[in-house]
């Protein structure tokens, strides 16, 4: 595994300015943080390695810091202390990050890195590093991905590629199955009609490849198979 070096020397005249890493650890759960911590502590024994359990946390650090060289992020994250842990706080955070801080290395480190679906082309977009690693990764190939993002690189192959919809799409299935609307409620919180909405499921149903006759053979409704597909994808929490 290639090392980044710990100190990086800027000249100036006759002085040498040495800067050490500095990396933000964002996760609720106080014995993952803890964890990679110390993965990260050994690896780069020198670093200053910073905390935060929330997603206004991570943005006061950031508004201390200006950058991190690295931040290592979960998804599933509260938004305040005392608030629920879910990861549409932990995506939304992260758009607001990569339009925010273009430049600045991520590393997403979450059991729901396919939720990342939804923000594809943000995270195409981005010019700093970026790398995505599942919670059940070894050690080994967790710190492969650091040094990487570290440096500028990217490893987005766990975002499966083909199934991106628009986000108008996103909002029909989030109003359907996290908030239990109809199509009527939804053309009315959508400000669309209920034809627009009924078309949106036929794209959405296109895209997942679902289709009237494979639910008929296999008995199953169509909306609920495309619940069960879309939350196998990321799609919906």
């Amino acid at each position: 595994m290639v090392r980044i070096s710990l100190k990086e020397h800027q000249v100036y005249g006759h002085f040498s300015v040495e800067k050490k890493l500095v990396i933000l650890v964002v996760d609720d759960h106080q014995l993952i943080l803890t964890g990679t911590l110390n993965v990260l502590n050994g690896e780069y024994p020198e670093a200053s390695i910073v905390k935060a359990q929330t997603g206004k946390e991570t943005l006061d650090q950031l508004q201390f810091y200006k950058k991190f060289d690295l931040i290592v992020m979960d998804l599933s994250i509260p938004n305040q202390q005392g608030e629920t842990a879910e990861i549409d706080t932990g995506i939304k955070l992260l758009q607001i990050l990569l339009k925010e801080y273009p430049l600045q290395n991520f590393m997403v480190q979450s059991s729901y890195v396919k939720a990342l679906i939804r923000i594809k082309h943000e995270i195409d977009n981005h010019q700093g590093g970026f790398a995505i690693a599942d919670k059940g990764l070894p050690e080994n190939e967790m710190l492969m991905r650091v040094s990487l993002a570290l440096h500028g690189g990217t490893h987005t192959k766990d975002i499966k590629i083909g199934i991106e919809l628009k986000p108008e799409w996103l909002e029909v299935l989030r109003l359907a199955f996290e908030e239990s609307l109809t199509d009527r409620a939804i053309a009315e919180k959508m400000y669309k009609s209920e034809r627009a909405v009924r078309t949106y499921w036929t794209k959405i149903q296109d895209v997942l490849g679902i289709y009237p006759e494979d639910c008929r053979q296999g008995g199953k409704n169509m909306r609920i198979q495309t619940e069960i597909r879309c939350r196998e994808e990321g799609l919906i929490d």
